[in-house]
């Protein structure tokens, strides 16, 4: 192996290591998965996104949430203080609540107020009572409120605590619907003596027709009635309400809160973080300088904790299974928690897929632009080629016309040098024969022919400038042609540009329709919008351009032509004539029998005007059905359709790469 072998193996194991990535198993892991393919750079991600796919994150892990709900003074808040075993949520005879509050976990307790205009601010759990009472504070701004406290069976539950469904403020009752449809479980809760009044029924029928399997109905107060009271009114409700109820449980919020809160197992956890809470505040204020000085602190603690594990607790324990709180804590264990996790692992990978729609419905928005710029680069090409055709007949006809006043003229010069070939008297003498005409020779006239060469000038250019006129006049019409043939072109380009410019205006100010979109891929196809000059046109405008300066140079080659000196040309057929009718002179003198004088046709004379003036390369170009007018259309046609195919084809690539993501973004749907 050479040094540079060995040197880009060291160097492709040192550098280039591919580790796959180890999800770890479950609902966490496979969001995490999604995630990552989703954020692959090759989709150019938003932060949007990755905000929506850390949320999915986030929410995976979140506690089951719990809603605590029912007609108004029902003892919600009572209830959900003996679930916490804490008197926490203030209590009354009014519709207290008035927000929604969550109850999550956390290190210490505080309270986040969280406002309509998306700001937030923390305060101290005491006050909430000034955020949460109607009869306490005006709350317009406050969105809803969020109790962190440090209890273990937050840490697996998030309660929600909700105004009611007929409270006086239908705000209210519609921010509890939104929540009702959206946690894992909800709990009911009304007053024994009103369970199954006509108020209640249509409440229910109203709002929970549709959460039977999550619900679990809770008749508060049970301590003020008989067990044959609470057992009438348990039956009755779960016959009535069967279809609302998965379970119907009679308890009492206030013995739950009484036996829970004196709890040894509550009352050690209050002494532990009333001791965490005072250490971390003397650490703050630097009044901790080495653990002795804690020391009185630790050991009011455990004289404390001492006197509680000294209590006989056996009361307290039948206060609570006299509160029958365990059963509620059962269903939440045993019924909600399952069909919660079913139900959050449905929603998010439901929510996945949407967000792979989403992405797809904007990528295929993309193609659209493409597509559509495609369509009008195809669309065009009828009416382009039948706009190069346009221009050959209409400028065909005018060349024509201009040859017709071309061919005018050299009739008109070769007619009248024809009439200047005159007659003329000349002799020959030729030797006499016979034996008496010995060394004599006879004069003979004949008759022969010349050109007033003088008169074809002065009659042609001198005294009449008809001639001069009529060159100029078709000078200036070819010119006219030129300048015509040479706008009529450029009306093709810009009937392309047009077309395309119409496209353009939409597609160069294209925002992206869903905030999870690709900021940089809709930048990008602005971009190229914005571009299309440099994109598409140019190579059209170039074509043009070429084919317009190769017309103009056959147009000057012409004009160079027409404007070259026409007395010259006549000077030199007058001239070829007169070399033709004395060359025939010298032949009929040496054998009259055998020639004869050359007089020259008018033809001849027009034929060969054509020929000094080249007129056949002229007449080639103005009236052959492939003339180079003729030339140009066609080559400026399969130019056209050449670069049209290409430039279909470049649009058509950016348009593929798009159809790939979209393949990319299905695979991936199908991963969840």
């Amino acid at each position: 192996m050479s040094i540079l072998d060995s040197f880009v193996k060291e160097f492709n194991e040192t550098y280039n290591k591919t580790t796959e990535i180890e999800y770890e198993e479950g609902l966490f892991g496979d969001i995490k998965r999604i995630k990552d393919k989703l954020l692959d750079e090759k989709f150019h991600p938003s932060i949007q996104l990755k905000n929506i796919l850390d949320k999915q994150i986030r929410r995976s892990r979140y506690p089951m949430e719990v809603a605590i709900t029912g007609q108004f003074s029902s003892g919600k808040s009572t209830f959900l203080n003996a679930l916490l075993s804490r008197n926490i949520l203030p209590t009354g005879i009014t519709p207290v609540t008035s927000k929604v509050n969550f109850i999550n976990y956390a290190d210490e307790y505080k309270l986040k107020i969280t406002y309509y205009s998306g700001a937030h601010e923390y305060a101290p759990i005491e006050s909430i009572a000034a955020f949460t009472d109607q009869r306490e504070h005006e709350m317009a701004d406050i969105k809803y409120l969020t109790l962190y406290a440090p209890m273990d069976i937050l840490k697996d539950i998030s309660f929600v605590d909700t105004p009611g469904l007929n409270s006086q403020s239908q705000s209210d009752t519609d921010t509890t619907r939104r929540v009702l449809r959206d946690v894992g479980g909800i709990i009911w809760l009304t007053l024994i003596d009103n369970a199954g009044k006509m108020s209640e029924a249509e409440v229910l029928e109203e709002y929970m027709e549709h959460f039977k399997n999550k619900s679990l109905c809770v008749l508060n107060q049970k301590d003020k009635f008989t067990e044959e009271q609470i057992q009438t009114t348990t039956n009755y409700i779960k016959n009535k309400f069967s279809k609302y109820f998965s379970q119907v449980t009679p308890i009492s919020a206030k013995l739950a809160l009484e036996s829970r809160a004196a709890h040894k197992d509550i009352l050690v956890e209050t002494q532990q973080e009333e001791l965490i809470k005072n250490f971390k505040k003397d650490l703050r204020e630097n009044k901790i300088n080495t653990l002795k000085s804690f020391e009185q602190e630790f050991n009011k603690y455990k004289d404390a904790i001492d006197k509680i594990n000294a209590v006989d607790n056996t009361d307290n324990t039948k206060l609570l299974e006299e509160s029958n709180i365990q059963e509620v804590l059962d269903f939440i264990e045993n019924t909600i928690r399952p069909q919660a996790a079913e139900a959050k692992e449905y929603a998010i990978k439901k929510d996945l897929k949407g967000i792979c729609d989403i992405l797809v419905k904007e990528y295929e928005t993309i193609i659209g632009v493409y597509d559509s710029l495609c369509e009008i680069l195809t669309s065009a090409e009828n009416d382009i080629l039948e706009a190069f055709d346009n221009i050959h007949k209409t400028y065909s006809k005018e060349l024509f016309t201009i040859y017709n006043s071309l061919e005018s003229i050299m009739e008109k010069m070769a007619h009248e040098t024809f009439k200047n070939v005159k007659k003329q008297k000349a002799y020959r003498y030729e030797e006499k024969s016979g034996f008496l005409s010995k060394d004599s020779f006879e004069k003979i006239e004949y008759e022969t022919y010349w050109i007033d060469s003088d008169n074809v000038y002065k009659k042609l250019f001198y005294d009449d400038q008809t001639i001069d006129k009529m060159f100029k006049r078709a000078i200036k019409q070819l010119k006219e042609v030129e300048l015509a043939s040479d706008e009529a072109f450029r009306n093709v380009y810009r009937e392309i540009k047009q077309r395309i410019h119409r496209w353009q205006e939409p597609y160069e100010l294209i925002k992206k329709h869903r905030e999870i979109a690709s900021d940089s891929e809709f930048s990008t196809t602005r971009h190229f919008a914005a571009k299309v000059y440099e994109n598409v046109l140019r190579s059209f405008h170039r074509a043009i351009l070429e084919n317009i300066s190769a017309l103009r140079k056959k147009f000057a080659y012409f004009n160079g032509a027409l404007s070259y000196s026409y007395i010259q040309t006549t000077q030199a057929t007058i001239a070829h004539f007169e070399q033709q009718i004395t060359e025939s002179i010298t032949l009929y003198e040496k054998e009259p029998a055998r020639f004869n004088i050359y007089h020259p046709r008018e033809d001849e004379i027009l034929t060969k005007l054509k020929a000094n003036f080249g007129f056949e390369k002229i007449e080639d170009f103005l009236t052959s059905k492939r003339n180079y007018l003729y030339k140009i259309i066609q080559y400026s046609k399969n130019q056209y359709l050449e670069i049209n195919k290409d430039r279909i084809e470049f649009v058509s690539s950016k348009k593929a790469t798009y159809l790939n993501k979209i393949e990319d973004l299905k695979s991936i749907k199908d991963e969840i």
